[in-house]
């Protein structure tokens, strides 16, 4: 009896641990739709960026970024209707920049020079995808 006590409780053990393991952690932010996607990943980057360096919560929004970008990447980068658009290439531009920064210097705030570039390319992103590029 104990045996078989034993198994299952070893087989119920791997079943948690499979699924706690396969389970994703996404910030279900994104829906599948691009453009509305592409356009709230760009509202949720701009306010990451435009804290202030001694705002409370910097720290969260700089992870919570860092998951947004790996979220978008993950999902758009292989769907070959959207990677031949000026939108996807310009959006994945500044997102590898940012993501560049955040895993190159974490804590250092990031430099004037780059949030105009990120803003400059936001804006670009935003004119492709509503013009349907």
């Amino acid at each position: 009896m104990k045996k078989y006590i034993s198994r299952l409780l070893a087989l119920v053990l791997v079943a948690a641990i499979t699924l706690v393991g396969c389970s994703g952690t996404t910030t279900g932010m994104l829906t599948g739709n691009y453009p509305q996607d592409t356009l709230a990943v760009v509202d949720s980057l701009r306010t990451a960026i435009m804290l202030p360096e001694d705002a409370p919560d910097k720290a969260e929004a700089q992870g919570q970024a860092r998951e947004v970008i790996n979220e978008f990447i993950a999902r758009y980068r292989r769907d070959s209707s959207v990677t031949s658009l000026s939108s996807f290439t310009t959006m994945r531009t500044a997102l590898d920049a940012l993501a560049g920064h955040y895993s190159s210097y974490p804590n250092r705030p990031i430099p004037d020079k780059l949030k105009q570039r990120l803003a400059q390319e936001f804006k670009q992103v935003e004119m492709a995808v509503n013009r349907g590029a």
